[in-house]
């Protein structure tokens, strides 16, 4: 698997370049906090060898924060990715990239399969992790994650700011036993600030196929219940795409596919899920369940997807 990489300064983004042993189809992958990290090239070896090639993105080389990220990114690793021979375009990404994913395919129909787990179903205000004042993560005051044509994206803004950001998920992660969880802090985000019509996702221009995959235990955001928003809107706008939601009791924030799981850690696959979250520690064999099913159920989709 020859790797090339891209830089912002060079090349209009940051990414690598994992190539398949053929086929035409190409996935766009945001794992991790760098498109070079163990979770990234884990994850292009896993869909290599369903056949597709593979472009990581991150934000930055390394860095987990995102703040005006430029969706025009996409565009640019599209061309590079049809000058190399790809005819169908797919992106996936989980946590906030999962956000990123429904927002980039929103924007450009030539992504014909979008798998978006543990999705929001708006656009969140910036934040970075630069270690301000000792907090690992903190809003951006004013600014959006994600831009388009020069513009912000209207965003969701956070209901605290730094230092109180940090402070609150410190405190919500104590409560519940998890080692991170902000669920309260976007429910009192969205409570102050009801989610207006300019900032939701329009999940209605995605093309194709399109998967949303989310647990009910997990803590950093309700993503089952944004997801049943975008299912709403979908069933009351038109819309170009077929959807299925995936939706599980179990499964935590980290509803990746089993054996994608086991490539990034061959020892002890679920230790990092029960490590970070309660619900993995208390329930993990539902937790591995959920991530079984995911696991066939993803293959199956890249396999139909690769046939059309």
């Amino acid at each position: 698997m020859k790797r090339q990489v891209f830089r912002v300064d060079s090349d209009g983004f940051n990414g690598a370049w994992y190539p398949a042993a053929g086929g035409d189809r190409g996935m766009i992958l945001m794992l991790g906090d760098s498109s070079e990290d163990r979770m990234a090239s884990c994850g292009a070896k896993w869909l290599n060898r369903q056949g597709i090639h593979v472009m990581a993105m991150s934000p930055e080389k390394k860095d987990y924060g995102h703040h005006s990220y430029p969706l025009e990114r996409f565009g640019r690793a599209i061309a590079f990715m049809k000058a190399r021979g790809c005819r169908a375009f797919g992106v996936v990404g989980a946590s906030t990239t999962g956000m990123l994913a429904l927002l980039a395919a929103a924007h450009y129909p030539e992504f014909t399969l979008t798998v978006a787990i543990s999705p929001s179903d708006f656009v969140m205000e910036a934040f970075y992790r630069d270690g301000k004042d000792g907090a690992t993560e903190r809003p951006g005051d004013g600014e959006s994650t994600v831009t388009w044509q020069g513009k912000p994206l209207p965003y969701l803004p956070y209901a605290y700011r730094h230092p109180e950001y940090w402070q609150k998920i410190q405190e919500e992660a104590r409560a519940g036993g998890d080692r991170v969880a902000s669920r309260k802090l976007f429910d009192e985000s969205e409570r102050r600030h009801p989610i207006r019509e300019e900032e939701r996702i329009r999940v209605e221009n995605i093309r194709g196929k399109l998967v949303f995959i989310g647990a009910e235990d997990d803590v950093l955001w309700d993503t089952c219940r944004y997801i049943r928003r975008m299912q709403a809107r979908l069933d009351s706008l038109p819309h170009a795409c077929t959807h299925e939601s995936w939706l599980y009791e179990r499964g935590t924030h980290f509803a990746f596919p089993e054996s994608l799981l086991k490539m990034m850690l061959p020892v002890g696959s679920g230790l990092l899920v029960s490590m970070m979250f309660r619900s993995g520690r208390e329930h993990p064999k539902e937790c591995r369940q959920t991530r079984i099913d995911i696991d066939r159920r993803l293959k199956e989709a890249l396999a139909q997807w690769r046939a059309n």
